[in-house]
């Protein structure tokens, strides 16, 4: 009992720290998952360490590699300026043009990548309009979590479900695309309405942007074409990888390597830029939840769950997907994710069709993370962006966007999953 008051407490702690934003969560988390090994006598290192998965880790290491070289080339500034000269001017189409590269490059990419990269783009193509950026940048952060959630790696946690779940990039994508475009062109014809007062203020305020010759704009075009080859090869590789019996980290890791040496980047320069903080902080959350595994807590909420549907795969799966979309509005949804994944895995064991839990999941915690400012790291990214550039997006304005968009995403997704039972 003792063990199980320890696992949970410094779990509750951990979640705390990470919600008030006060401290880093990287360091919290790592902190969190030494305390379970120091203070839970039964719980050793070799076990904690073995719930560390590598795969994870160097899938996301991988891309990040790739995505940093990329930007060096100029052709993410390239991508937000063409937004500017196909939208003519106008805010409305310059937005959905912006939201739509936005989620179709968070799906090749990781999404925080993509809104890091965009988000400078935004505010100068905002003030080349006389436009108020705030709106703009709110649509790009809903738009990379949907469009993140399409694919195995376009959100973080997709690729703890895919490598918990053993889904490949192509089976992934075959289950979650179909819905995700829905949402996207939905959300994308809804932009008009959602932002109304702000794009009807825009209109009336526009100013004719300075022509920009976009073509001056990619830096290095040797290195963008070498960039995008391997980032071809790579997507090939993804699809391909149950067919080539090789693990996404591996494909991930051999491309990044290959397009370091073959453009003559330095690692030392390269893995700089690698964010070795979010790598640490999914270190810290594996140990953390594999204590709460040992000590017993993930099978009890597993059989209580089991209970409380009685164990029926529909019903669970509804109530998974409306509360991992809650949940993860109020957490980040790496850490939800993380903690959820053994508890479906339990379900799984004690003979119920976890098949269907598995896409509940993510749609929940990928487009719940659209609920507030703190759901899912591209809004905390963007947020702090915005507010170093002199533009605050606060919590209740986040969230007067981010609840109508998150509301219609997961009814839909309601629809999409009922056909697995029918």
């Amino acid at each position: 009992m003792n063990d199980v008051l320890l696992a949970v407490g410094i779990f509750v702690l951990v979640y705390a720290a990470i919600i008030s934003e006060k401290v880093d969560r990287a360091a919290v988390a790592l902190l969190g998952g030494m305390a379970t090994i120091m203070l839970i006598k039964s719980y050793s290192q070799e076990e904690a360490f073995r719930a560390i998965d590598l795969n994870v880790l160097m899938l996301l290491t991988g891309m990040m590699v790739i995505a940093n070289i990329m930007s060096d080339t100029g052709v993410f500034q390239w991508l937000g300026t063409k937004a500017i000269q196909l939208g003519k001017g106008d805010p409305t189409r310059i937005m959905q043009i912006l939201v739509i590269v936005t989620a179709v490059t968070s799906a090749l990419l990781d999404n925080v990548t993509v809104v890091v990269l965009l988000a400078p783009v935004t505010l100068v193509a905002t003030a080349s309009l006389g436009v108020n950026p705030i709106p703009f940048l709110i649509a790009e952060v809903l738009a990379s979590n949907i469009g993140g959630a399409a694919t195995l790696i376009g959100d973080p946690p997709n690729i703890l479900i895919g490598s918990a779940a053993d889904i490949d990039f192509l089976t992934f994508f075959l289950n979650m695309g179909p819905y995700i475009l829905v949402v996207l062109i939905l959300f994308t014809l809804g932009l008009p309405l959602l932002f109304r007062k702000e794009l009807h203020k825009a209109k009336s305020s526009t100013v004719t942007p300075e022509y920009i010759d976009a073509s001056t704009l990619i830096t290095d075009t040797t290195l963008l074409r070498k960039s995008l080859i391997v980032l071809t090869l790579v997507l090939v590789g993804f699809t391909l990888h149950g067919f080539l019996h090789l693990e996404t980290a591996t494909i991930a890791l051999a491309g990044a390597a290959a397009l370091m040496l073959w453009s003559g980047q330095s690692a030392h320069k390269v893995f700089h830029h690698v964010e070795w903080a979010t790598l640490m902080f999914f270190v810290g959350l594996f140990v953390l939840v594999e204590a709460l595994v040992h000590v017993g807590v993930i099978d009890l909420i597993a059989n209580w769950l089991f209970e409380a549907t009685k164990g029926n795969a529909l019903v669970t799966s509804l109530a998974l997907l409306w509360g991992s979309a809650a949940l993860s509005g109020l957490v980040d949804n790496i850490p939800y994710t993380a903690t959820v994944i053994p508890i479906i895995q339990k379900l799984g064991e004690d003979g119920m069709n976890i098949w269907p839990l598995w896409w509940a999941l993510a749609i929940g915690a990928d487009l719940g993370g659209n609920l507030t400012l703190i759901g899912a790291s591209a809004n905390v990214v963007v947020a702090s962006f915005a507010e170093r550039s002199g533009h605050k997006i606060t919590f209740v304005k986040f969230l007067k966007y981010g609840a109508v968009t998150t509301f219609f995403a997961i009814v839909i997704a309601s629809l999409y999953l009922i056909r697995y039972f029918v």
